[in-house]
């Protein structure tokens, strides 16, 4: 039994069928950049509580909300994080190019310019809030397709918690390309990681934005 729902689970969220979590990742990657992994993985940590939570509440059916809504909001939870991705900078890449200009303009700036000494606004407060959250309503979109799969299945501990473990392998499998994959742009295409994260956010965002249009309940 294990075996069994741990492969739905993994094969579940690498399914490109189900590419609103795959997009989620992609956003969640862009929002913190391949150079950070330590932030990428308290972010992964935050949307793994949320939907894990979410996930048990719904199976267990202590939490009940129509699949058409949750389909819908699944989409807009990455229209989202891509919005604020786009809104927001980390305060690393912010720093060095706030650095980088005043290497620049050394010698040009005038005692009253304090606004140039001002410190960047660090996001990761809102994007951990917000990856929580966001991934409450994954959490409700898994376990729509686990509560299809458990048919007249009466025991639902070992199916919950190997169905959620393949989700975190298969989780960790494409945070892990994504964050090769942004490396290798880096490295080989000199591609820079403000570009490719609003690329990947914008990519991301837009083809969620088509879907919660289609998908829309009302």
């Amino acid at each position: 039994m294990f075996q069994t729902y741990f492969g739905f689970g993994f094969t579940h969220l690498l399914d490109v069928q189900a590419y609103d979590h795959l997009l989620f990742l992609a956003v969640l990657c862009a929002g913190c950049g391949h150079d950070r992994p330590r932030e990428l993985l308290v972010l992964v940590t935050a949307f793994t509580a949320g939907h894990s939570a979410s996930l048990a509440l719904a199976t267990l059916q202590l939490v009940r909300v129509p699949a058409a809504w949750v389909e819908f909001l699944v989409l807009a939870t990455i229209v989202g994080g891509a919005a604020i991705n786009l809104a927001t900078r980390p305060a690393r890449t912010a720093a060095a190019e706030s650095g980088q200009g005043r290497a620049r303009l050394r010698g040009q700036a005038r005692p009253g310019d304090r606004h140039n000494n001002h410190p960047a606004k660090d996001p990761r407060g809102l994007r951990y809030a917000t990856t929580v959250l966001f991934g409450l309503v994954h959490g409700l979109g898994f376990s729509n397709f686990l509560s299809a799969a458990l048919g007249a299945e009466r025991s639902l501990l070992v199916p919950l918690l190997s169905f959620n473990l393949g989700l975190e392998a298969a989780q960790v499998v494409v945070v892990a390309a994504l964050s090769l994959l942004g490396f290798a742009a880096a490295r080989t295409l000199r591609v820079p990681p403000r570009a490719w994260a609003t690329g990947l956010s914008v990519a991301s965002g837009a083809v969620a934005a088509i879907g919660a249009v289609q998908r829309w309940p009302l």
